[in-house]
């Protein structure tokens, strides 16, 4: 199945090859400063992204063994990638609708904010 997705402003726009049917999120206290609270987001192999806009894709290097990937005009949150890895977590709200994918269990829930349930 071909899924599109792009970022806020559209200057980094792809499409994902994949047949992924769960989306997950994570609570970590990382993503939730990255994304503003909860992060839900997709694995894909990275080889299965086509990018049709990446020229504002910009890449944090927020850890010496992960990155973060953001629209450099927007500043939309989009990627992490683990280095060297040949997969990569897309940021599910970075995808057209409808998706047809379901959320599943919370990753590092012990971290989540104190402000939330579980």
């Amino acid at each position: 199945m071909i899924r599109h997705g792009r970022c806020l402003c559209g200057s980094v726009a792809f499409t994902a090859r994949s047949r992924t049917r769960k989306a997950h999120e994570c609570h970590c206290s990382q993503c939730r400063r990255w994304s503003g609270h909860v992060w839900a987001y997709v694995t894909l192999p990275w080889d299965a992204l086509d990018f049709s806009g990446d020229a504002d894709l910009r890449w944090y290097d927020h850890t010496p063994k992960a990155r973060r990937g953001f629209c450099g005009t927007c500043g939309a949150t989009l990627f992490w990638r683990q280095n060297g890895s040949a997969k990569v977590d897309v940021s599910a709200g970075a995808f057209d609708m409808p998706t047809g994918w379901t959320l599943g269990a919370p990753s590092f829930g012990g971290d989540k904010g104190d402000y939330y349930r579980l």
